[in-house]
């Protein structure tokens, strides 16, 4: 049978952007398969047809179904640095709060280490501005410690976990006064439940610049999961939190900070950059899946917090 040069062509165009597609895929950048492979698939196809069938079935191969992130990001396409590079560079401090409310006297101590008195929030971050700190966000770190991208010379990370309300009553404005933005890792059960931010809420951070992640559905320990637990507890909340958003969720918090390497394989497969733990070290391998915070207890001063920052995060 006589060679079809025009299909050979089209075929091995399509074969040579298939490997390059997955390698993009991997890295978490859109290439919209629909508007590249389908043109050129149906034009060898057509060409095909005149060629004889026989062509067709030797030519075009078959593609394994690929998964296609949820946003396009040409920063990625830069080289990334492997995790020594990573774990070399000063670490930038990540604070991690709760709740942001008075004690209640019937509370034990395990809880007050993780409710901060609204004056003490709002001294804290009177003594981050006076001290010249400046907020970043997890793209800022992701492409400092991937790419070498500068920061401000003293960036810290103010986070908050659990989706409670007092974040959005009182940490939100406190943070506005100075200019400073946030992170909020949401538990998506209690979106709407008394003394938790409703889904307009959330929406209105993430309006204002504030960084909307994902902390889970119900705070399970990711150590426990099983079979169905990851589309449960990684999948669907961030589904659900850039539905509220209208951005993507690339950015995760360890419930109690606990981690595997089962869970960093899981998010890496749902497209998650990056995911924080508590002060633990870091994992040589998997720097950017161990990113280190600090809790900052409900009875510690501002001048107190200063120094234990500067002494968790001694870059």
């Amino acid at each position: 049978m006589k060679s079809c040069k025009p299909v050979f062509l089209i075929t091995q165009l399509i074969i040579s952007l298939h490997p390059v597609l997955y390698f993009l895929n991997v890295n978490t950048v859109i290439i919209s398969m629909k508007k590249i492979i389908l043109p050129l698939t149906v034009a060898a196809l057509v060409l095909t047809a005149s060629c004889g069938s026989t062509a067709s079935q030797k030519l075009l191969p078959d593609f394994p179904e690929a998964t296609v992130p949820s946003k396009v990001n040409e920063d990625t396409l830069s080289k990334i640095a492997d995790a020594a590079t990573i774990m070399a560079r000063p670490e930038v401090p990540v604070l991690c709060y709760h709740q942001i409310r008075e004690w209640r006297g019937n509370e034990s101590r395990g809880v007050k280490d993780v409710v901060v008195p609204p004056a003490t929030f709002k001294s804290q971050l009177q003594l981050l501005a006076d001290s010249g700190y400046q907020t970043v966000l997890p793209d800022d770190l992701y492409a400092y410690l991937t790419e070498g991208k500068p920061l401000p010379a003293k960036p810290v990370m103010l986070t908050y976990d659990d989706s409670d309300h007092d974040q959005y009553a009182i940490a939100a404005p406190e943070m506005k006064k100075h200019g400073f933005k946030g992170v909020f890792f949401i538990m998506t059960v209690s979106l709407g439940r008394s003394i938790y931010m409703s889904k307009d809420q959330v929406k209105e951070l993430s309006d204002e610049g504030h960084v909307i992640a994902s902390h889970t559905w119900d705070h399970q320990n990711v150590r426990k999961y099983k079979d169905g637990d990851w589309e449960t507890q990684i999948v669907k909340p961030a589904r659900q939190l850039e539905a509220i958003t209208g951005k993507p969720v690339q950015y995760f918090a360890y419930p109690f900070g606990a981690w595997n390497k089962e869970a960093i394989t899981e998010l890496k497969k749902n497209n998650v950059k990056a995911a924080f733990q508590l002060s633990t070290q870091r994992d040589s391998s998997e720097p950017l899946y161990t990113i280190r915070r600090m809790i900052v207890p409900g009875d510690w001063s501002a001048p107190t917090m200063y120094r234990a920052m500067k002494r968790t995060f001694k870059g």
